[in-house]
């Protein structure tokens, strides 16, 4: 039975079989690396070599698949001066805090370039920071407004300036620290989340629009509040250059 089983085996076949069938393998790894290292070659996404003149016109811009028409000077990070889709962008313009109402037919202030990621507290002071990003899973700003703001205020509103409401969030809340300011009578007309003063350090404030799925968040001193009117003005001017369809 054992001589009966091991002539059964064809094992002297298998050792002559077996350098044919290593190297088709081998050959069959190396074709399948060869594709492989193409198709990455071919589809692996790359750095941008050219970046758009400061003094260039305004360049196309998606965020979010909403278009928007952006002038390279006012974009902060070199890499993001490309036209085509992006995930975000940062942008700063030059902006004096609005003290008499703006003359009727004026337009917004013109762009500034900005090399560095942060600016000076100083500097800061006559800058708008806008930030254009997918609104992603987050709730739209006017439904935070309805929704989620109201469960974590501390007190009932209390007057500020031209017809604006504070309301101030309780601590240990997310936003503690924070007051929501807003027109009392029609708070969606326009309303912002505002930090406080603490020392030397001015309070600052963001205000949030939405155009389809693209979030755009103003960034502002808190004083600028004192004219709120023509602060909006201001703000539906620029966005209406970045975004002509949302006039």
């Amino acid at each position: 039975m054992q001589s009966m089983t091991a002539h059964a085996v064809p094992r002297l076949r298998l050792h002559r079989k077996s350098p044919g069938l290593l190297l088709w393998l081998a050959l069959l790894v190396v074709v399948i690396a060869a594709a492989a290292t193409f198709i990455s070659i071919e589809l692996w996404p790359t750095w941008p070599t050219r970046t758009v003149a400061l003094g260039a016109p305004t360049i196309p811009v998606t965020v979010a698949g909403v278009l928007f028409n952006v002038p390279p000077a006012a974009i902060r990070a070199a890499v993001q001066r490309q036209p085509g889709a992006h995930e975000r962008l940062d942008l700063v313009f030059p902006w004096h805090p609005p003290a008499p109402p703006a003359p009727k037919g004026a337009t917004a202030a013109s762009v500034v370039a900005v090399e560095k990621e942060t600016l000076p507290a100083a500097v800061a002071e006559d800058r708008l920071f806008v930030t254009i990003a997918g609104l992603g899973p987050l709730l739209a700003p006017a439904q935070r407004l309805r929704t989620v703001y109201p469960r974590y205020f501390e007190t009932k509103a209390t007057a500020g300036p031209d017809g604006l409401a504070v309301l101030p969030f309780r601590p240990g809340t997310p936003y503690e620290g924070e007051d929501l300011i807003y027109f009392a009578e029609k708070p969606e007309t326009f309303f912002a989340r505002c930090t406080r003063a603490v020392r030397t350090v001015p309070g600052t404030c963001i205000n949030e629009r939405l155009i389809d799925a693209a979030e755009i968040t103003l960034r502002f001193p808190r004083l600028w509040l004192q004219d709120w009117r023509s602060l909006t003005s201001g703000f539906d001017r620029l966005i209406g250059q970045l975004h002509p369809e949302a006039g």
